[in-house]
């Protein structure tokens, strides 16, 4: 019996030296930290949909003509807002490329209805569309800033995971590398510029 007891605490203390030699502790610390930079991501895009009703509705009063980029924002947003998003989009690439195609349409939605709203000049002095615009602006900037750390992050536990022995370790604990986002299919064209 005394025996038993004595192998279980080696193999105990044999097992938990191994794990923390196989960057288990550190795997989950970085796993941590790709959590904590996705809910930055989240935040900043919630920030930005929730935005998305006063701007509409200030613009709306100004362009009644352009039901069909005020239409376009909305089911942006309603399909922003339909998405799953908790921890498993970090785990399926699939879904990660549906959400991040989803955020990619309020984007290009809400980039247009900023257009449209150059040819109304009193829409653009109005107080609280200008208020609007620099609120949307700042996050969209918060939204770029949160996506860098998220990249960074990723790109950080990716690689450590791949490294030898970790690579044992994440196989063994079932963690897989995350998904990245990438860049949009306008943004791998150049932009046509024209002086004429």
């Amino acid at each position: 019996m005394r025996l038993i007891k004595q192998s279980f605490i080696v193999l105990m203390l044999a097992g938990t030296l191994t794990l923390s030699g196989c960057g288990y502790n550190t795997l989950q610390v970085k796993d941590e930290a790709v959590t904590a930079a996705w809910s930055e991501v989240q935040n900043q895009y919630q920030r930005r949909a929730d935005l998305v009703p006063n701007l509409v509705n200030v613009v709306k009063g100004y362009a009644k003509h352009e039901e069909q980029v005020l239409t376009e924002v909305t089911q942006a947003r309603a399909n922003v807002a339909g998405l799953k998003v908790d921890k498993e989009v970090l785990e399926d690439p699939a879904l990660f490329q549906k959400y991040q195609e989803a955020q990619a349409q309020m984007t290009s939605a809400l980039s247009r209805l900023i257009a449209v709203s150059e040819n109304y000049p009193d829409l653009k002095a109005n107080e609280q569309f200008r208020d609007l615009q620099v609120q949307l602006e700042g996050t969209e900037n918060r939204i770029a800033v949160a996506r860098n750390r998220y990249i960074t992050t990723v790109q950080d536990f990716n690689a450590y995971s791949r490294q030898f022995p970790q690579v044992m370790t994440a196989k063994v604990i079932g963690m897989d590398t995350k998904p990245n986002f990438s860049a949009e299919q306008s943004a791998q064209q150049a932009p046509t510029v024209s002086f004429d």
